[in-house]
């Protein structure tokens, strides 16, 4: 039976960096998205073995016909949750619609999660990766994210503790943490993809590394927790982040 994964946040970025990896290794691919355009484009550049899915897992009605999908699988093998937004604001100016924006995500997260992990229980097994953020592990006074924070924290927890919860079933649970990567979601943040680009080359110095994170890298490493090759990996939480956790240039 072939392979089967769904990637929450496919059509861009580190999901369709990821999603890309899966598909030259012959998986079915299905991702998730919310802009149609970008998800036709991806779908027309490769082919059968990928399907789109244009949903808002914020909105509950949209989860629940995801989950109804979901429940329609003969396996699911692979679920990556790499929906992610991002605007800094000051904790002191940050609005009930600026926190649940972030809150609405991680239920979202939550119950296609769970709708996974019973069609990987009926399947015999599968593996989660979780994209959380080094923000849920350390304040950048730059970039004040409290509610982000929050939600990516969130998202740490919840590997940990499905880690633990879904072992029986042979499903493993894993997380990245990412620093600065260079994707789509700072558009909006710097007012465009030009603006985003070049605010962005001001960060590679933060990274030890010395430079900032292309989705690809991200992506490479959540390729392999899904792997076999880590096979003995689960509730794992990897510092994908051009060695920042480790210390500042």
């Amino acid at each position: 039976m072939k392979k089967r994964a769904l990637i929450i946040g496919g059509s861009s970025g580190i999901g369709k960096a990821t999603a890309q990896n899966l598909l030259t290794e012959g998986v079915e691919v299905h991702v998730v998205g919310t802009n149609l355009e970008k998800l036709e484009a991806f779908k027309n550049a490769s082919g059968d073995h990928l399907h789109i899915h244009k949903t808002d897992i914020t909105n509950s009605t949209d989860v629940l016909s995801l989950n109804e999908t979901i429940n329609q699988f003969d396996n699911l093998d692979y679920l990556v949750n790499a929906s992610g937004v991002f605007g800094p604001k000051s904790f002191l100016e940050h609005s009930v619609e600026d926190y649940n924006k972030y809150l609405d995500l991680n239920r979202g997260f939550f119950f296609i999660t769970q709708a996974a992990a019973k069609k990987m229980k009926d399947s015999k097994g599968g593996a989660i990766v979780n994209v959380g953020s080094m923000w849920a592990k350390q304040a950048v006074k730059a970039t004040p994210s409290s509610a982000y924070s929050m939600q990516k924290a969130g998202l740490h927890s919840l590997t940990q503790h499905l880690a633990m919860e879904l072992a029986d079933y042979k499903i493993r649970v894993n997380a990245v943490s990412p620093a600065v990567v260079e994707t789509p979601v700072y558009d909006s943040v710097f007012g465009g993809e030009k603006e985003a680009h070049d605010a962005l080359q001001n960060f590679h110095g933060f990274h030890p590394i010395g430079r900032n994170g292309k989705p690809q890298d991200v992506a490479n490493t959540i390729t392999y927790l899904l792997s076999d090759k880590a096979s003995w990996v689960t509730g794992a939480i990897w510092d994908t982040d051009g060695g920042v956790m480790s210390g500042r240039n």
